[in-house]
């Protein structure tokens, strides 16, 4: 059974455990990763496959890069912050608090 992605492309999110925050740009609807990816994660907090997963421009206080992260891992951000990703003004637009408005949508 497919589930419904509860966050969406242009939402910025934070990560439950790891001090980070970003804007989502891609969903996978179950894990797409390498299988290497996924057993560098220690087994305790390792995410389970058949649930959505997250692209986002992610940032922590030390840098920007790209993030993979499984739903079960992410909340809303409610800091109404924008996210520092040099790239996020080629794939958004205007910042809403919460969210960003894509620049166009991209066919898969």
């Amino acid at each position: 059974m497919m589930k419904t992605a509860k966050f969406g492309i242009g939402q910025v999110v934070k990560h439950r455990i790891y001090p980070f925050r970003g804007v989502i740009f891609d969903i996978d609807p179950v894990f797409a990763n390498t299988e290497d990816w996924l057993l560098s994660i220690p087994e305790e907090v390792r995410p389970r496959r058949d649930q959505p997963f997250y692209h986002l421009l992610a940032e922590n206080a030390q840098t920007t890069y790209v993030a993979y992260v499984s739903e079960q891992n992410l909340l809303p951000d409610r800091s109404g912050k924008p996210v520092g990703h040099p790239q996020i003004g080629e794939l958004f637009a205007d910042f809403h608090g919460s969210h960003y408005d894509p620049r166009h949508i991209r066919a898969h």
